[in-house]
C-alpha cells in the first residue's frame, strides 16, 4: 500500500511537471458485456506505471500496477489490470453492471511523458416491452410500453392517428408508454407498434390483441418480452463479446 502511495504522490507530481490535458472519451457498454478500457498505446517496455481512479456513484477506489510488478487494488469488485499479448496494459470488468457506471481516469506514466485519460463510462439496458388493449372514457387505446430501459427507448406506430407518448424515469431507467386512440375505421387487425433501443441491433414489434379490462394486470404479460432475462437464460449457448475502447 505504501509503495503505491508512492507511485501516485508520483504520478502527481510528474502530471503536474508536464501539464498536460486529459484525452476526454465517452463509452457505452451493454449490460453483462466483458468490457476493455485502454488509455495507453505503451507497452510495459516503455511505462513506469499506471493508475486507475475510479469515481462511481456510490465510491470512490483505485486500481494500480508499476513495472517493478508491483499493485494494489482499492476497489475489490472484480475489476483488475491485465496485458494483452503485446504487453499493454488495460483495465478489465468481467460483466459490466449499473454499479460500474462513473467517471475512470487513468494516469500512466513511461520514459519520456505520461498519459491521462478521463473516460465516462455509462451502461445500455434492455427495456421490458409489452403491448395492449384498454377501454379509457369509452374509447378503445392501444398501448405500447417500454419499461425500465437506458436510455429511453423509441416507441411508433404502423398507423397514423390521435398518439401520446409519456416518459419517466426512475433509479436512472427510463420507461416509455405510447397511446394510440383507435377510430372505428381502423384496420386493428394489422395494428402494431415498433419499439427501437441502441441495445438491440434491430427494432422489435408488437401486436397489441389482449384487451386489458380495468384492474387487470395479466393482460400485458400475454405480450411482455424481458429481453434482459432471455439473454441471461441463453448466455450460456452464447461466446460474450468483448469489448475494447
Amino acid at each position: 500500500m505504501r509503495d503505491m502511495m508512492i507511485c501516485a504522490a508520483v504520478i502527481f507530481s510528474l502530471s503536474e511537471a508536464w501539464s498536460q490535458d486529459p484525452v476526454v472519451r465517452n463509452s457505452v457498454f451493454n449490460l453483462g458485456s466483458e468490457v476493455n478500457l485502454t488509455c495507453s498505446n505503451k507497452t510495459w517496455n516503455e511505462m513506469m506505471f499506471v493508475t486507475w481512479t475510479i469515481t462511481l456513484k456510490n465510491k470512490e477506489c483505485r486500481i494500480g500496477h508499476t513495472n517493478e510488478g508491483r499493485s494494489d487494488d482499492f476497489c475489490n469488485d472484480g475489476k483488475s489490470l491485465q496485458n494483452t499479448s503485446s504487453a499493454q496494459s488495460y483495465l478489465h470488468i468481467p460483466e459490466f453492471s449499473n454499479n460500474d457506471v462513473g467517471v475512470y481516469k487513468c494516469e500512466s506514466v513511461y520514459t519520456g511523458g505520461n498519459d491521462i485519460y478521463l473516460i465516462y463510462v455509462d451502461i445500455t439496458v434492455s427495456p421490458s416491452i409489452s403491448a395492449w388493449l384498454e377501454f379509457k372514457d369509452n374509447k378503445m387505446v392501444a398501448v405500447c410500453k417500454a419499461d425500465r430501459g437506458k436510455p429511453a427507448a423509441n416507441i411508433s406506430w404502423s398507423h397514423a392517428g390521435n398518439s401520446s407518448s409519456v416518459e419517466t424515469s426512475s433509479d436512472g431507467f427510463f420507461t416509455v408508454e405510447s397511446r394510440l386512440e383507435l377510430l372505428e375505421e381502423m384496420d386493428k387487425e394489422n395494428l402494431s407498434c415498433a419499439i427501437r433501443h441502441p441495445y438491440w441491433k434491430e427494432e422489435h414489434i408488437l401486436r397489441p390483441k389482449k384487451l386489458l379490462k380495468k384492474g387487470d394486470a395479466s393482460g400485458r404479460k400475454l405480450h411482455h418480452l424481458n429481453l434482459h432475462r432471455q439473454k441471461m437464460w441463453r448466455k450460456w449457448s452464447l461466446t460474450p463479446a468483448m469489448f475494447n475502447v
